[in-house]
């Protein structure tokens, strides 16, 4: 039983290992795309995250290697991570530095929402399409408190209407999208100054920026869009307390295929908390969470399994909050961990009233079934000797000093072959 239990944790161990290795070479294999032919054409149909903060910066360089005219963001967003879109607005200005304008383009009914509003003001020009839209800007500070959103809405307010200003445009306007939660449309952000064209399709675009047609597109690669995934602290806490969910179970149906997923699960979690940046707090719930299934192992009545998977809920709710966005995308928090919690409760059931009932009948009929009986001395334990149960002659050793033949003994334990007696005080040989 021990050497099974050494081989399932080998396997566990190898899983991880192997998970870790994949991910890595995974990363590692994000390389720089060759040189552009023309004005680059980023397509940023896309949230304002770690991959599209990845996107940008794989733009410039292509567009610095191709000596590109220009670069030329074709927008549809929702918004994101402020951490993301500050780093985004910092590329845009290396590039202006290097003398490659940056401008926007918003197609016919898309968005440069939230986030990707900040991102817009801060490219030299942008042209929007008929029913596309600009803003609404305001950040939020998931969990924070009064004075945390206040100043973090005021630091965007100086960003945005620092933006507007570089770039000749209307401040008070861009304010507002922040200050008062306003999106304009295609047609007032014209008529407001706060954009410089209208145009119907990409190609009309070039025509005004005086680019010409020659371009190339650049969108998120794999890499960027695994980013993109794992930047989500409710996607990270799932794959974290789901993966070392998988480890748990496989421990009691060993299949090394469970492992590896499990393993991965729960390494990819970890990475994306760390590039997130996800509360530590709620790093730390999950932890405690997935200790307690761990500890389900040693328990085996499925009520620890139960209480972490609840604890591993709360943590994934905690793990959002502190986190500066700006989207108009709903945050789905709470029924993510009510549902992860629920798979959890229902692994501990599986525990309770599956595995444990199993588990049960194996002790039941091995060597652990012997170990309460009473058992008779076939010859002198000294502290050697034989003891017969249940007819069966077995191989003893006393714990309770010397034994003399006859004598009625409890079996208290096994070790390997042998069983550990003591003398039963209670039977009269």
């Amino acid at each position: 039983m021990a050497g099974s239990w050494r081989a399932r944790g080998f396997q566990a161990v190898l899983a991880l290992a192997l998970s870790s290795f994949l991910l890595a070479a995974f990363a590692g294999g994000a390389s720089a795309a060759s040189p552009p032919s023309g004005t680059v054409v980023v397509n940023f149909d896309v949230p304002v995250d770690p991959g599209s903060s990845d996107l940008m910066a794989t733009a410039l360089s292509m567009a610095k290697a191709g000596s590109a005219p220009a670069i030329v963001i074709e927008m549809n967003t929702p918004g994101g991570l402020l951490t993301d879109m500050t780093n985004i607005v910092s590329t845009i200005e290396q590039a202006n530095l290097s003398g490659i304008p940056t401008y926007t383009y918003v197609p016919p009914n898309a968005l440069a929402a939230s986030a990707g509003s900040y991102i817009a003001m801060a490219t030299n020009r942008i042209i929007m399409g008929p029913g596309s839209e600009i803003g609404p800007s305001t950040p939020i500070v998931e969990g924070g408190t009064p004075l945390e959103q206040n100043h973090t809405e005021g630091a965007m307010q100086s960003l945005m209407v620092s933006l507007a200003q570089k770039w000749g445009r209307n401040a008070t306007a861009a304010q507002s999208m922040v200050a008062s939660d306003i999106a304009f449309s295609a047609a007032d952000a014209q008529r407001f100054h706060l954009v410089q064209g209208s145009a119907t399709s990409l190609e009309d675009a070039l025509s005004q920026l005086g680019l010409g047609q020659d371009y190339t597109v650049v969108q998120e690669s794999t890499y960027d869009q695994f980013l993109s995934v794992l930047s989500d602290p409710n996607v990270s806490g799932i794959l974290v307390f789901l993966g070392a969910l998988a480890l748990v179970l496989d421990l009691y149906h060993p299949t090394f295929v469970l492992s590896v997923a499990g393993a991965i699960a729960l390494v990819a979690g970890l990475v994306g908390v760390e590039v997130v940046g996800a509360s530590t707090l709620g790093l730390v719930v999950v932890l405690t969470g997935i200790a307690l299934m761990f500890l389900e192992l040693k328990l085996g009545h499925g009520f620890a399994m139960i209480g972490g998977a609840i604890i591993g809920g709360a943590g994934i709710f905690l793990l959002f909050q502190g986190v500066e966005f700006s989207t108009s995308l709903a945050s789905f928090t709470q029924a993510e961990a009510v549902a992860v919690g629920g798979i959890g409760v229902l692994g501990g059931l599986y525990v309770r009233w599956v595995l444990w009932p199993l588990r049960a009948k194996r002790n039941l009929t091995g060597k652990e079934a012997l170990v309460g009986k009473v058992a008779v001395t076939s010859s002198p334990l000294s502290p050697t000797g034989e003891v017969r149960v249940d007819g069966i002659t077995w191989r003893a050793r006393s714990a309770s000093g010397n034994l003399e033949a006859g004598v009625h003994a409890r079996v208290k334990g096994v070790e390997g072959l042998v069983l550990v007696v003591e003398k039963d005080q209670g039977t009269s040989p």
